[in-house]
């Protein structure tokens, strides 16, 4: 599977809000909070803040949200899932800091892996008080040179 990484443009927020809803749509134990639309608003703000870099070919197929050292979203399209386009965006925010801090539900546990495996450690965790989902959730640390 061929992809590059881009800056996202305010076109690709409709793509970029139907690859978060899907996710929250397939996933059994994830409550929706927000409509499609929400969604789409959700990432052109964060397209608008510069905080967004595409993996794309034919198509989006991934997307990082990328603020200071905090990374506040991660998506794959499912048919992209394995095919490296989330190591590659990983990466692409791990050459631009020296640490990374990013949340994740403690329920999601592929992404708990994947984020293991890009090493990150666990630094913190919350009953889910402050996310609008209320689910548990888990913080995450990477630092350069620290394994």
């Amino acid at each position: 599977m061929s992809f590059y990484l881009r800056p996202a443009h305010d076109l690709d927020a409709g793509k970029m809000g139907a690859m978060l809803s899907d996710f929250v749509d397939q996933t059994s134990w994830l409550p929706k909070v927000r409509s499609s639309a929400e969604n789409i608003m959700y990432c052109a703000t964060m397209i608008e803040r510069g905080w967004v870099t595409v993996a794309t070919g034919e198509r989006p197929m991934g997307f990082i949200a990328l603020a200071d050292n905090e990374i506040l979203a991660l998506y794959v399209a499912p048919d992209a899932r394995r095919k490296g386009v989330g190591r590659q965006l990983m990466e692409f925010a791990k050459e631009r800091s020296d640490s990374l801090r990013l949340w994740t539900y403690k329920a999601n546990t592929v992404a708990r892996a994947f984020y293991r495996l890009s090493g990150f450690r666990e630094v913190g965790r919350t009953n889910g008080d402050y996310n609008d989902e209320g689910l548990p959730d888990v913080e995450y640390l990477w630092e350069r040179g620290v394994e």
